[in-house]
């Protein structure tokens, strides 16, 4: 079907400039250039950073149900302007952004008649780009069947991806969950397990620089997509699986017209920092409610990872609730089958109890309505409003201050619809949402106020389930720095210091990683609302400067900056709240890591907390004057840390 189909009432003006064939902008720093052109009729685009190729010529493009906007189409022109936008938000990396990008809106005709609009903004460290759909005198609705969107990489690029799982599969068949283990330094040319790979994407742009590819304002009128090869260097948009939640539900999007797509993102820069500074996600979006109350954040503790299902029972729940009192957290997370083992009563007698105590409660819900087998209740709850929203009432009369939402296993629409439907009834409760089993966040801090964080990785609970996740702790902890929390939140659970992962701290599974790992992953790691992997006997037998860090250490921030690093070896940034910055780092390498580390975010007169480890991973703590150099000599063993607090 060629792109001339139904598009008779979409005349273009009679004023029109001549069409171009070819149209370039830059960034407001002129440092990152797109070049977009239509070759035999079909749009492309290409990415440079100070004259270096960081995206090929790669195609653009979308497929409808009512015509083809790959082909036969003419660039008319680029409307560019300057864009900004000035917003706080405590829940991402950097409370506060000043942003600022060169927008540009490409019209695109068919046969002198309107097709379609390519949007895209370049900012000092980010290209993002989206479709706009406009509807016709007949058509009025449309279901997107591909998206045309390319990424072709230069020859010597080399991929740190996370594999699409098959669906219906793991763990009751919950299955994709974003929940694998990424390939690291990987050539070009697979395509993961067979069906792509799942965003964020990251990819060395050989000796030049790192590209990362994301998306980002996804809601209920579209689906979720990964990133599939198509062959040597080049990758493309995919739509969710057939098989997904059950099959239930279509692997497209239908769209009410005009309509706009999801934004494609693309960070860039010739060092991790653009990676780990971007505010990409959020830039591009923009609230969807008002927040119904004033949301608070902070620590909190679970029992689940150490002591599993049998630890929810009323007694276990409020020790873990003194346990949060004695450390000045803000919640305690009950995790699964609490309905059963504990009961709607005593639940709410616990809530009670933990408000005495300054303490609130998180409670765990199945999603599920019909996509998986995951056997863990409370469930029926989530999947539909009039039951959810009962629930939910009930929630806010007892005081229980957000939840957990688990086992999704689907991108396609109607479970984005659900994300966002959980999210707004929940809003008008006042309960914040944390999601497991699930989608990757896109943009939703911003979009969704009560929204706090997603799992989407493979996080903590592997560490209780194998001894190889445990292994490769400090390897994964230096992934997910520079891939998977560089986009949205990232509900981890970890930061355990218990030598073992059990309740008796004698067997189970063992932690490799040292104290000053499992501090400094806290800083790591981001997320308003963390649920740490302590336990009440950490009071007694941690090291006491560990149980302080971890009372005093935040969870919001207000700015971020990339030290040195490099995915699956090693990795250290820092963190500010407020006039404290915290500077962590560790090591997953075999051999220990010799680095400067330069000290430029602390003032030059200020007293340093130095927390580092011995070879053997004994941790240890020692305040030092800011060094004249403002640098700071460390070795870090495999598996081993450091971080530096001013105080």
């Amino acid at each position: 079907m060629s792109a001339v189909c139904v598009l008779a009432a979409m005349s273009m003006s009679a004023t029109r400039a001549a069409a171009q064939s070819e149209q370039q902008f830059s960034s407001p720093d002129g440092h990152i250039t797109v070049k977009v052109e239509t070759t035999d009729g079909k749009p492309t685009y290409q990415v440079s950073l100070d004259n270096v190729v960081f995206v090929e010529k790669s195609p653009l493009g979308i497929e409808t149900d009512f015509c083809n906007f790959t082909e036969g189409l003419t660039m008319e022109k680029c409307d560019v302007s300057t864009v900004t936008d000035e917003y706080s938000l405590r829940t991402i990396k950097q409370s506060h952004v000043n942003y600022e990008a060169t927008q540009a809106v490409c019209h695109f005709s068919a046969d002198k008649r309107r097709a379609m609009d390519i949007i895209f903004r370049v900012s000092n460290r980010d290209v993002a780009f989206r479709y706009n759909i406009y509807d016709t005198r007949n058509t009025k609705v449309c279901v997107v069947r591909s998206e045309n969107s390319g990424f072709v990489m230069p020859a010597g690029t080399t991929t740190f991806l996370c594999p699409q799982s098959k669906p219906m599969t793991g763990f009751a068949r919950t299955a994709p969950s974003y929940e694998t283990s990424y390939t690291l330094d990987d050539e070009t040319g697979k395509n993961g397990w067979g069906e792509g790979y799942t965003f964020p994407c990251l990819f060395k742009n050989a000796d030049k620089g790192w590209v990362l590819i994301s998306e980002t304002g996804t809601d209920g009128s579209y689906v979720g997509c990964r990133l599939l090869n198509k062959g040597g260097n080049a990758y493309a948009i995919g739509f969710p699986q057939e098989g997904e939640g059950n099959g239930i539900g279509s692997t497209t999007p239908g769209m009410s017209l005009p309509a706009a797509t999801p934004w494609r993102t693309i960070t860039i820069g010739t060092t991790l920092a653009n990676v780990v500074e971007t505010t990409v996600p959020w830039d591009l979006v923009q609230p969807k409610y008002e927040a119904s109350r004033d949301y608070t954040y902070g620590k909190g503790v679970w029992s689940w990872i150490i002591g599993m299902d049998p630890s929810c029972n009323y007694d276990e729940q409020r020790r873990y609730i003194d346990f949060a009192a004695a450390m000045g957290y803000r919640t305690v997370l009950i995790d699964a089958l609490w309905d059963v083992q504990i009961g709607y009563e005593k639940i709410a007698d616990l809530a009670r109890y933990a408000k005495s105590r300054g303490v609130g409660i998180f409670l765990w819900y199945n999603s599920n309505g019909s996509w998986n087998d995951a056997p863990q209740s409370p469930k029926g709850k989530m999947d539909r409003s009039s039951v959810r929203r009962k629930e939910m009432a009930w929630m806010q009369q007892t005081g229980i201050l957000g939840i957990k939402v688990d086992f999704f296993g689907s991108d396609k629409q109607p479970m984005m619809q659900l994300y966002e439907d959980i999210l707004t009834d929940a809003n008008d409760f006042g309960i914040q949402v944390i999601f497991h089993g699930c989608t990757l966040p896109r943009g939703w801090e911003r979009m969704y106020p009560n929204y706090v964080a997603s799992e989407a990785v493979l996080a903590s609970e592997n560490l209780h389930f194998g001894q190889g996740a445990c292994d490769a702790e400090a390897r994964n902890g230096a992934t997910h720095t520079f891939i998977r929390n560089t986009v949205g939140s990232m509900d981890f659970g970890g930061s355990a210091l218990n030598k073992r992962y059990n309740a008796d701290n004698n067997s189970g599974t063992i932690r490799r990683t040292s104290d000053v790992y499992a501090l400094a992953t806290a800083v790591l790691f981001q997320s308003s609302v963390q649920h740490f992997a302590l336990a009440p006997n950490n009071m007694t037998d941690a090291p006491a400067w560990a149980v302080q860090f971890m009372k005093d250490v935040p969870t919001t921030w207000d700015e971020v900056r990339y030290i040195d690093g490099y995915p699956g070896r090693y990795a250290i940034m820092a963190r500010r709240c407020g006039d404290k910055w915290y500077l962590a780092g560790i090591n997953a390498d075999e051999k220990p890591l010799n680095v400067n580390i330069p000290l430029t975010v602390f003032d030059k007169k200020a007293k340093l907390d130095v927390y580092t480890d011995d070879t053997q991973l004994n941790g240890s703590l020692k305040t030092i004057s800011m060094p004249k150099k403002q640098t700071f000599k460390a070795t870090i063993p495999c598996n081993g840390a450091i971080l530096i607090v001013n105080q």
